[in-house]
């Protein structure tokens, strides 16, 4: 499984951006779905999950009610759409694939395969 996160950029406070990372190789349907996010000089932080068939999603309480995740699984995308945005939400985020089961969701290691990240920036 391959992932290619993009989306990312420069945004001011209270913006919005989209982030989509498209995922190939076998299978696509099967994974479950992640976006973490990791700021300079601190660790990787988990942001959002999603079941292979969208049905359930998890978000970290840092951004629940601003960010959303979704997927697309005819086009193997997946989303995060990121209103409000706020400086602390500066940090590079990837996109992520598990087969492991929702109690792994907000973990790095429940994650065995990683997109290269994206690089969002909010200013004040």
């Amino acid at each position: 499984v391959q992932l290619q996160a993009s989306g990312g950029g420069l945004v001011q406070a209270g913006g919005s951006l989209r982030l989509s990372c498209a995922v190939s190789g076998r299978a696509f349907s099967s994974y479950g779905l992640g976006w973490f996010r990791q700021a300079p000089g601190k660790e990787r932080d988990f942001v959002a999950a999603i079941t292979w068939s969208g049905d359930s999603t998890l978000h970290a309480a840092s951004v629940k009610g601003r960010f959303t995740i979704s997927r697309d699984n005819a086009k193997n995308i997946v989303y995060l759409q990121m209103t409000d945005l706020k400086p602390e939400d500066t940090a590079v985020y990837y996109c992520a694939a598990t087969i492991n089961g929702r109690e792994y969701w907000n973990l790095v290691p429940g994650y065995g395969y990683w997109g290269q990240g994206t690089l969002v920036t909010v200013s004040s």
